[in-house]
């Protein structure tokens, strides 16, 4: 059985590009690992870091973790770049540890698409930088 579209498809346009961005930072932001994944591929390749991710399962489990660690997680993306099938974004996200130091997370991601709109790849590098609670940019109220 073939999965419904998820729009917009490739090839992309600056218009379909910034779309599909505002997505990914939606779902993001949600904190909802299975609604994350869902927008990948079953099959899904991922570079996060130093970690290796294949297939969505991989990746639910690996989006638990991470936000059972990253207390009031707060994410932007920007569209740095698109072609057919490919977006390349850089982002920055807050959060806090256990013992409170706020972080500033930050850098690129590489986006590869298949036909039907379903993230086939996703490879991200990432910084993290220790910040001071003041010195916090996203301040907006959590949804659920």
């Amino acid at each position: 059985m073939t999965p419904p579209p998820r729009l917009p498809l490739p090839p992309f346009t600056l218009e379909t590009a910034r779309q599909k961005v505002q997505l990914a930072e939606d779902a993001w932001n949600s904190r909802d690992p299975e609604r994350v994944a869902g927008a990948y591929t079953p099959d899904t390749e991922w570079r996060n870091r130093a970690e290796f991710l294949r297939g969505r399962e991989e990746v639910v489990v690996f989006l638990r973790r991470k936000w059972t660690k990253e207390h009031d997680y707060r994410l932007r993306k920007t569209l740095w770049a698109f072609t057919e099938n490919r977006i390349a974004v850089r982002f920055e996200y807050e959060w806090h540890d256990d013992a409170g130091q706020w972080w500033r997370s930050h850098g690129n991601e590489n986006w590869e698409f298949d036909e039907g709109g379903y993230m086939a790849r996703r490879f991200a590098s990432i910084n993290d930088q220790p910040i001071a609670e003041s010195e916090r940019k996203f301040r907006w109220e959590r949804g659920t």
